[in-house]
């Protein structure tokens, strides 16, 4: 299986058959010093916004190595776009979520700091915190040779989350709600170009957070009969929906 190097300032149109370009930077770096590619081996070097070709590296320098495009495939963005809203957790299991719901194709992901979240961002680690996920989001999709990086949005409040439940779909992981994600019938839910996952922290959701929502028109839904920690919940709802949905 080839390797996947991500340039985010080549254009879909730079990614030719016959274009000949260099890889710099950390990306160039890895393929060099760590898989220690040679003149005449194939790897994957992608725009990172749904374009990916395979390449012949032509030659190796010290920081950088020239390639030539061999072939080219594109992805057409899916619709409706499914999106994580993970809240903050401790640990690292928020990012563990992160880490695994890019790798099983979620689109957007946004952070939500909750009330019975025990990890707090606050004004100063804010940045940090997109920062990190971002990381973590295009390494997933490295090493799932996806066509596309998640979209990392800056944190959501609970009035912007309120908001975005009385425009778009947003689906509430709540282990108490009366109806299932399995035996919901997508096709009849509002149509928007993106569904929203929400997902708890360690605690749960509080009783002002549901009503909010769920007053704003956010549909609340349960995995099942047990209570999935906030790591493994957004992977199951995912795995669930990318079925309904005919994405696998």
């Amino acid at each position: 299986m080839s390797s996947l190097y991500y340039d985010e300032t080549l254009a879909a149109s730079d990614l030719s058959l016959g274009y000949e370009g260099q890889l710099v930077g950390d990306e160039a770096h890895h393929a060099i010093s760590v898989s220690r590619v040679k003149p005449g081996e194939n790897f994957l070097i992608g725009t990172g916004a749904g374009v990916i070709a395979r390449v012949t590296v032509l030659s190796v320098g010290k920081k950088s190595l020239m390639f030539r495009v061999d072939d080219v495939s594109s992805a057409q963005p899916a619709q409706p776009k499914l999106s994580l809203i993970q809240s903050l957790a401790k640990g690292d299991r928020d990012e563990r979520a992160i880490e695994a719901c890019t790798e099983l194709g979620v689109d957007r992901v946004f952070p939500y700091e909750a009330e019975r979240s025990v990890s707090r961002w606050g004004a100063e680690k804010r940045e940090k915190g997109v920062a990190r996920w971002r990381k973590i989001a295009r390494e997933a999709s490295k090493q799932s040779l996806r066509h596309t990086i998640p979209e990392v949005q800056p944190p959501l409040t609970l009035s912007e989350l309120s908001a975005l439940a009385s425009e778009e779909t947003v689906l509430l992981l709540e282990p108490s709600a009366e109806r299932a994600l399995s035996a919901l019938e997508v096709s009849k839910l509002p149509s928007h170009d993106c569904i929203h996952l929400l997902i708890g922290p360690e605690g749960g959701f509080s009783e002002l957070e549901v009503t909010t929502l769920v007053d704003a028109g956010a549909f609340a839904v349960k995995l099942g009969d047990t209570v999935l920690r906030t790591s493994t919940a957004g992977m199951a709802a995912l795995s669930l929906l990318n079925a309904k949905l005919g994405r696998w």
